[in-house]
């Protein structure tokens, strides 16, 4: 795949990968490279439905059965170059009653068709023991590992896409399905979202998220219940 063709063409060629076989077991074992050119990227990421303002702090309440995480997401005014590409810094942080569960460095950028890829992560989970798991880790053009796609440059419902490649790691899959949902979380009611429905190749559910206009994303929901809902918006 060339980012020198259309968005049609490339969702073509990820919907090649997914569909040579037999469903989610060929999507895996498929060959998946598709071709970087760093000249190719924009140093901004504007996408409409996925910008990323550095300074912008996005945070969120995620409720899994009885209990509630908090989830602060900053952009920062670092950036990370992976595969010559240079890309903006997400940092994650998920607490559970104040205390840090998670905290993860995400690496975007945009090309010049408005498509936002994700590049990997610097992930640290603290486990129930204390311990500190990095297993989620992972950086595309290391290892078998490439970037993916998590919002398009316009996008449209159609074929499945991957968000992202580390085998045996990181191989989370999307789709969109939607683009003109309505939905209200406690941050506000928005309109003409885009609904996606994402999955892992590797663990069972999938789960819906509505990006707004805008902002990003605003709300998502699993097949196991577990639900996050945009509370606030700090601006730079």
């Amino acid at each position: 795949m060339c980012l020198e063709t259309s968005p049609t063409l490339v969702r073509l060629a990820f919907l090649a990968l997914v569909l040579c076989g037999a469903g989610r077991v060929a999507a895996r074992s498929a060959p998946y490279r598709p071709h970087i050119d760093p000249a190719e990227f924009q140093r901004m990421v504007d996408n409409p439905y996925l910008p990323l303002v550095p300074g912008t702090t996005y945070r969120y309440t995620e409720k899994i059965g009885r209990r509630t995480n908090e989830n602060e997401v900053t952009v920062m005014a670092e950036t990370r170059v992976v595969m010559g590409v240079t890309c903006t810094v997400v940092h994650d942080v998920v607490r559970e009653k104040g205390v840090v569960k998670e905290d993860t460095d995400d690496w975007y950028a945009q090309d010049r068709h408005g498509n936002v890829w994700y590049f990997g992560e610097d992930t640290k989970e603290v486990l129930s023991n204390g311990k500190v798991s990095t297993e989620g880790s992972w950086e595309a053009g290391v290892g078998r590992a490439q970037p993916g796609v998590v919002m398009w440059g316009s996008p449209t419902p159609g074929a499945p896409y991957r968000q992202e490649y580390g085998p045996g790691r990181a191989e989370d899959m999307g789709q969109v399905v939607a683009v003109d949902d309505s939905v209200t979380v406690p941050y506000g009611t928005f309109a003409h979202c885009v609904r996606t429905k994402e999955w892992s190749l590797l663990e069972a559910g999938t789960e819906k998220k509505w990006y707004a206009k805008g902002i990003g994303v605003v709300r998502s929901e699993s097949t196991s219940h577990e639900i996050e809902e945009l509370v606030s918006v700090t601006h730079p």
